[in-house]
């Protein structure tokens, strides 16, 4: 199968494009901004994601279009208007190229998304499932839902599946952001006042999200249907932190404080967000990709850490 890779150049692009060519044993098309970067496969630059980028290139001759590219969630969003921004690429962009996608033919168009479009927090034992009415709370959720939105009216309206994966945190090697700086923090020794925090959080190692990427290539019951994904085991954040601190091979600096406590103190500093992610539960069912696609997560969240860290392996 012909395939279009669009954000080959980012963190799950990348690895979505090694796996493509490991499983495929031939060199995917990918869509880049700009030919800087030496990759292995057939390259064409088109630019930014935009209403009017031009596709017609690199969409010739192609059955499928696994769509990575995006503008990502940013934490401290300077931009006057950031929804506007983020609808100019997640949404206009999308759209773009997925309507010159059903002009040139192609079949399937895997739309990699966000959580976010669900929401930002669960309560304990009450996961976000697929199928439930999202409920995104800031600029980048909501674009990723209308982009959702329109690639499902357009599939309704030409031969063309549409597929969509959401996930929450993604970790794995080169991982950055909140992930990034909180390795930072256990491996610098750091004592850290989250050894008493009992919340529960769906994460998904980058393995992970690339195989159930790669399952959604053809498998027929991914038609125009809507999959969470995850490591299929959730953890608080005093388990993770233990967790990073012996991949690292480093002592776990916790300190048992009441989460309570740490919400309080929070609020008082004004980083109610922030506790939010912390000391909140956010859990993802992943049964319907499970039951539709007989799909298993192939690495566990204890190998996921391990492999944040290949120079240790």
């Amino acid at each position: 199968m012909n395939i279009l890779l669009t954000g080959a150049t980012g963190f799950l692009g990348r690895a979505v494009l090694d796996r493509l060519i490991t499983d495929f044993e031939t060199n995917p098309s990918i869509a880049v901004r700009s030919k800087k970067t030496s990759l292995p496969a057939s390259t064409f630059c088109v630019g930014d994601l935009t209403r009017n980028t031009d596709w017609s290139e690199a969409l010739e001759c192609k059955g499928l279009v696994i769509h990575c590219a995006a503008r990502a969630h940013v934490m401290k969003d300077e931009m006057e208007d950031s929804l506007a921004e983020y609808r100019r690429v997640n949404v206009e962009g999308t759209l773009n190229l997925a309507r010159q996608a059903t002009e040139a033919g192609v079949r399937r168009f895997i739309f990699i998304s966000s959580i976010k479009v669900n929401g930002e927090q669960t309560d304990f034992g009450k996961p976000f499932t697929a199928d439930e009415n999202p409920t995104p709370e800031d600029a980048y959720g909501q674009s990723k839902l209308e982009a959702e939105q329109a690639l499902q009216q357009l599939a309704s309206e030409t031969d063309m599946e549409v597929v969509i994966i959401r996930a929450p945190l993604v970790y794995g090697s080169g991982v950055k952001g909140n992930f990034a700086s909180m390795i930072k923090l256990v491996e610098k020794g750091i004592p850290l006042p989250l050894g008493a925090i009992h919340n529960q959080r769906s994460l998904v190692a980058l393995d992970n999200l690339v195989d159930l990427v790669i399952t959604c290539i053809d498998h027929p019951a991914a038609a125009n249907q809507i999959f969470l994904a995850s490591d299929g085991h959730d953890i608080s954040t005093t388990e993770l932190l233990r967790g990073i601190a012996e991949a690292l091979g480093k002592p776990s600096r916790l300190i048992p404080l009441p989460a309570g406590l740490l919400m309080f103190g929070a609020r008082i500093l004004g980083k109610n967000a922030e506790a939010r992610r912390l000391l909140g539960s956010l859990q993802v069912d992943i049964s319907k990709a499970q039951d539709l696609l007989g799909w298993q997560p192939p690495i566990t969240v204890k190998e996921g850490l391990r492999r944040c860290f290949p120079e240790k392996v």
